[in-house]
Formats: structure tokens, sequence, C-alpha cells
């Protein structure tokens, strides 16, 4: 009998790259940090919005809009964020405030 193959015998070993000087995994490159940019007000009220959607323990978010979803949900004594609440206050009119994720998807 011959030797035991091993996997490194079908695959060749390739030696990872080093990165640029000063470079540290999970640190991002000095020049992508330049591009970053801070969140707008309206992007951080809506993604609170969207966390509020997917959070079960408030019931179901489809059929009814968001300020509807958050009345039952305090009716219920279930303790809904104020945020939301507020969030939803200050954009009355707006249907990406009004309506949950799912509303422009078909059931």
């Amino acid at each position: 009998m011959g030797r035991k193959r091993l996997i490194t015998d079908s695959y060749p070993a390739v030696k990872r790259r080093e990165g640029p000087a000063g470079h540290n995994k999970g640190e991002l490159a000095p020049e992508l940090e330049a591009e970053i940019q801070p969140l707008s007000v309206d992007e951080v009220e809506l993604e609170l919005l969207r966390h509020f959607d997917l959070a079960w323990q408030y019931g179901p978010c489809t059929g009814i809009t968001r300020l509807q979803r958050w009345h039952r949900a305090e009716q219920m004594g279930l303790e809904p964020p104020p945020e939301v609440y507020q969030a939803l206050q200050t954009h009355p009119g707006d249907p990406r405030f009004q309506f949950s994720l799912w509303h422009f998807y078909p059931l």
C-alpha cells in the first residue's frame, strides 16, 4: 500500500498576501474611513422604524400602519418604544414612515 492521500495533494498551498504596512485586520483602511458619512436624522429614524417592524413582540405588522400597530401594542400593555411614536408624529404624511416594511409587497 502507498501513502495515505491528503487534501493538500489535490490542492496546492497558497500563501496569503501581506496587507499594507500598518493595517490590522478588522480595521478600515484610512482611505475608506474618509468616505464613510454619518447617517441623517431621517435615515436613523427609518432604521428605528424598520427594527420596530421586525420586532415580533409587538404583534403582526402587515395590513396596518406603524402608528396603528404602536397604539395596539400600547393598549395591550406591550410597552412599545416611545421613540417610534415620536418618529411617526414628526412625519405624519410620509408613506416611508407611516407604512411598514411589508406595505409595498403584495400579500
